[in-house]
Protein backbone atom coordinates (compact mmCIF):
# COMPACT_ATOMS: atom_id res chain seq x y z
CA UNK A 1 0.00 0.00 0.00
CA UNK A 2 0.78 3.89 -0.73
CA UNK A 3 0.19 6.86 1.03
CA UNK A 4 -0.94 5.46 4.53
CA UNK A 5 -3.03 7.55 6.68
CA UNK A 6 -2.08 11.12 6.13
CA UNK A 7 -3.79 12.37 8.40
CA UNK A 8 -2.09 13.02 11.40
CA UNK A 9 -3.51 15.77 13.65
CA UNK A 10 -6.01 15.60 16.22
CA UNK A 11 -9.76 15.36 15.96
CA UNK A 12 -10.08 19.29 17.32
CA UNK A 13 -7.63 20.72 14.83
CA UNK A 14 -10.02 18.93 12.48
CA UNK A 15 -13.17 20.56 13.84
CA UNK A 16 -11.23 23.86 13.68
CA UNK A 17 -10.52 23.45 10.37
CA UNK A 18 -14.14 22.69 8.98
CA UNK A 19 -15.42 26.18 11.06
CA UNK A 20 -12.43 27.61 8.79
CA UNK A 21 -14.27 25.86 5.62
CA UNK A 22 -17.54 27.26 6.89
CA UNK A 23 -19.01 23.91 7.01
CA UNK A 24 -21.05 24.97 10.53
CA UNK A 25 -23.14 27.56 7.85
CA UNK A 26 -24.43 24.37 6.15
CA UNK A 27 -25.88 22.62 8.87
CA UNK A 28 -27.71 25.37 11.08
CA UNK A 29 -25.31 25.16 14.16
CA UNK A 30 -23.74 27.90 15.16
CA UNK A 31 -19.40 27.43 15.25
CA UNK A 32 -19.48 26.84 19.22
CA UNK A 33 -22.10 24.26 18.97
CA UNK A 34 -20.70 22.53 15.80
CA UNK A 35 -17.18 22.30 17.73
CA UNK A 36 -19.27 20.84 20.93
CA UNK A 37 -20.67 18.39 18.65
CA UNK A 38 -17.66 16.86 17.84
CA UNK A 39 -15.47 16.92 20.71
CA UNK A 40 -16.69 13.93 22.06
CA UNK A 41 -15.05 12.20 19.12
CA UNK A 42 -11.80 13.40 20.88
CA UNK A 43 -11.88 10.76 24.06
CA UNK A 44 -11.95 8.24 21.56
CA UNK A 45 -9.27 8.52 18.93
CA UNK A 46 -6.06 11.27 18.45
CA UNK A 47 -5.24 10.85 15.07
CA UNK A 48 -8.13 9.65 12.54
CA UNK A 49 -10.06 11.33 9.86
CA UNK A 50 -13.15 13.65 10.93
CA UNK A 51 -16.03 12.61 8.80
CA UNK A 52 -19.37 15.03 7.92
CA UNK A 53 -22.26 12.49 8.11
CA UNK A 54 -24.43 12.85 4.65
CA UNK A 55 -27.34 13.21 7.12
CA UNK A 56 -25.50 16.46 7.95
CA UNK A 57 -24.71 17.82 5.13
CA UNK A 58 -24.89 15.80 1.75
CA UNK A 59 -21.84 15.11 -0.66
CA UNK A 60 -22.90 17.86 -3.20
CA UNK A 61 -23.03 20.40 -0.60
CA UNK A 62 -19.82 19.17 1.07
CA UNK A 63 -18.15 19.07 -2.76
CA UNK A 64 -17.71 22.86 -3.47
CA UNK A 65 -15.07 23.39 -0.13
CA UNK A 66 -12.73 21.29 -1.76
CA UNK A 67 -10.03 23.43 -3.10
CA UNK A 68 -7.02 23.14 -5.34
CA UNK A 69 -4.37 25.69 -6.23
CA UNK A 70 -7.63 27.95 -5.09
CA UNK A 71 -9.84 26.06 -7.35
CA UNK A 72 -13.21 24.94 -5.43
CA UNK A 73 -14.49 21.53 -6.16
CA UNK A 74 -17.52 20.87 -8.04
CA UNK A 75 -19.79 17.86 -9.29
CA UNK A 76 -20.13 16.84 -12.81
CA UNK A 77 -23.32 17.93 -14.66
CA UNK A 78 -24.27 14.57 -15.03
CA UNK A 79 -24.34 13.86 -11.59
CA UNK A 80 -27.38 15.63 -9.83
CA UNK A 81 -28.25 12.21 -8.23
CA UNK A 82 -25.21 12.34 -5.74
CA UNK A 83 -26.83 12.43 -2.81
CA UNK A 84 -28.94 9.65 -3.63
CA UNK A 85 -25.72 7.19 -3.33
CA UNK A 86 -25.39 5.39 -0.27
CA UNK A 87 -23.02 2.87 0.95
CA UNK A 88 -23.02 -0.53 -0.71
CA UNK A 89 -24.28 -3.83 1.37
CA UNK A 90 -21.65 -4.99 3.68
CA UNK A 91 -20.68 -1.44 4.70
CA UNK A 92 -22.07 0.50 7.53
CA UNK A 93 -21.41 3.75 9.10
CA UNK A 94 -21.86 5.29 12.53
CA UNK A 95 -25.12 6.91 12.58
CA UNK A 96 -23.36 10.44 13.97
CA UNK A 97 -23.14 13.59 12.86
CA UNK A 98 -19.75 13.17 12.63
CA UNK A 99 -17.27 10.22 13.01
CA UNK A 100 -13.84 9.25 12.88
CA UNK A 101 -12.51 6.75 10.68
CA UNK A 102 -8.64 5.68 10.48
CA UNK A 103 -5.35 3.96 8.34
CA UNK A 104 -6.75 5.98 4.79
CA UNK A 105 -5.11 4.22 2.00
CA UNK A 106 -5.86 5.97 -1.48
CA UNK A 107 -5.06 2.83 -3.02
CA UNK A 108 -2.65 3.90 -5.54
CA UNK A 109 -1.43 0.12 -6.54
CA UNK A 110 -4.69 -1.11 -7.76
CA UNK A 111 -4.07 1.52 -10.38
CA UNK A 112 -6.30 0.51 -13.37
CA UNK A 113 -7.76 -2.26 -11.76
CA UNK A 114 -11.79 -2.08 -12.29
CA UNK A 115 -14.00 -0.85 -9.49
CA UNK A 116 -15.42 -5.03 -9.15
CA UNK A 117 -11.66 -6.25 -8.86
CA UNK A 118 -11.01 -3.08 -6.58
CA UNK A 119 -13.50 -4.29 -3.73
CA UNK A 120 -12.73 -8.08 -3.71
CA UNK A 121 -8.94 -6.87 -2.89
CA UNK A 122 -10.08 -4.42 -0.61
CA UNK A 123 -12.07 -6.78 1.32
CA UNK A 124 -9.11 -9.34 0.96
CA UNK A 125 -7.23 -7.38 2.55
CA UNK A 126 -9.82 -6.97 5.58
CA UNK A 127 -10.42 -3.53 4.65
CA UNK A 128 -13.59 -1.59 3.45
CA UNK A 129 -13.98 1.16 0.52
CA UNK A 130 -14.59 4.40 1.30
CA UNK A 131 -17.89 6.34 0.97
CA UNK A 132 -18.07 9.69 -1.39
CA UNK A 133 -18.56 11.36 1.59
CA UNK A 134 -15.74 10.25 3.42
CA UNK A 135 -13.59 11.10 0.43
CA UNK A 136 -14.50 13.93 0.32
CA UNK A 137 -14.09 14.54 3.93
CA UNK A 138 -10.74 13.55 3.52
CA UNK A 139 -9.97 16.10 0.76
CA UNK A 140 -11.20 18.84 3.05
CA UNK A 141 -8.45 18.36 5.82
CA UNK A 142 -5.33 17.08 3.22
CA UNK A 143 -6.18 18.82 0.09
CA UNK A 144 -3.25 17.73 -1.29
CA UNK A 145 -3.76 14.12 -1.17
CA UNK A 146 -5.32 14.29 -4.25
CA UNK A 147 -2.23 14.53 -6.99
CA UNK A 148 -2.37 14.37 -10.71
CA UNK A 149 -2.27 10.67 -11.93
CA UNK A 150 -3.26 9.03 -8.55
CA UNK A 151 -6.56 10.43 -7.42
CA UNK A 152 -8.96 7.94 -6.66
CA UNK A 153 -12.79 6.00 -6.73
CA UNK A 154 -14.96 5.87 -3.99
CA UNK A 155 -16.57 3.02 -4.35
CA UNK A 156 -18.74 2.05 -1.05
CA UNK A 157 -21.18 4.38 -2.41
CA UNK A 158 -23.71 3.07 -4.99
CA UNK A 159 -27.15 4.56 -5.97
CA UNK A 160 -30.06 1.37 -6.03
CA UNK A 161 -31.54 1.14 -9.36
CA UNK A 162 -35.75 2.82 -8.81
CA UNK A 163 -36.92 -0.63 -9.49
CA UNK A 164 -35.25 -1.74 -6.20
CA UNK A 165 -33.37 -4.41 -8.04
CA UNK A 166 -29.66 -4.08 -8.59
CA UNK A 167 -27.38 -1.24 -8.97
CA UNK A 168 -26.97 2.01 -11.02
CA UNK A 169 -23.64 1.45 -12.67
CA UNK A 170 -21.84 4.17 -11.69
CA UNK A 171 -19.05 4.40 -9.39
CA UNK A 172 -18.49 7.71 -7.73
CA UNK A 173 -15.18 9.08 -7.82
CA UNK A 174 -12.93 11.98 -7.62
CA UNK A 175 -10.09 13.81 -9.41
CA UNK A 176 -8.56 16.34 -11.22
CA UNK A 177 -10.50 18.52 -13.95
CA UNK A 178 -8.80 19.12 -17.08
CA UNK A 179 -11.14 21.66 -17.40
CA UNK A 180 -12.53 20.14 -21.08
CA UNK A 181 -16.09 19.60 -22.01
CA UNK A 182 -18.90 20.14 -20.05
CA UNK A 183 -16.54 20.58 -16.93
CA UNK A 184 -15.65 24.37 -18.40
CA UNK A 185 -12.31 25.90 -18.61
CA UNK A 186 -12.94 27.75 -15.61
CA UNK A 187 -12.63 24.55 -13.88
CA UNK A 188 -9.42 23.15 -15.05
CA UNK A 189 -7.23 22.52 -11.97
CA UNK A 190 -10.46 22.00 -9.33
CA UNK A 191 -11.50 19.12 -7.87
CA UNK A 192 -13.92 17.17 -9.53
CA UNK A 193 -16.27 14.75 -8.24
CA UNK A 194 -17.74 12.45 -10.98
CA UNK A 195 -18.12 8.86 -11.85
CA UNK A 196 -17.28 5.89 -13.38
CA UNK A 197 -18.87 2.80 -14.99
CA UNK A 198 -18.46 -0.02 -12.08
CA UNK A 199 -16.26 -2.41 -14.72
CA UNK A 200 -14.03 0.29 -16.21
CA UNK A 201 -10.37 0.70 -15.25
CA UNK A 202 -8.89 4.06 -15.21
CA UNK A 203 -4.81 4.68 -15.12
CA UNK A 204 -4.64 7.71 -12.60
CA UNK A 205 -7.64 6.31 -10.30
CA UNK A 206 -6.83 4.43 -7.55
CA UNK A 207 -9.43 2.87 -4.73
CA UNK A 208 -9.87 4.70 -1.61
CA UNK A 209 -10.04 2.74 1.55
CA UNK A 210 -9.79 2.32 5.27
CA UNK A 211 -9.85 -0.53 8.40
CA UNK A 212 -12.88 0.97 10.15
Amino acid sequence: MQHDSPVAFDVPTQLRRLVQLGVPALTGYSDDDFVSMGQSLSAATQHGLLVVHPSLIPPSALAPLLARDDKPGFVVVDMTDLDEFEPIEGVSIPDEPLYVIGDIDRGEDMLNWSPEEALLEITHRGRRPLTVSEGISWLLQQPKALEPNKCFMTIASRKRKSTGKGLDARTPAIWISNGTGRDGSANRGAPKVGWCWARNRHTWLGFASTTT
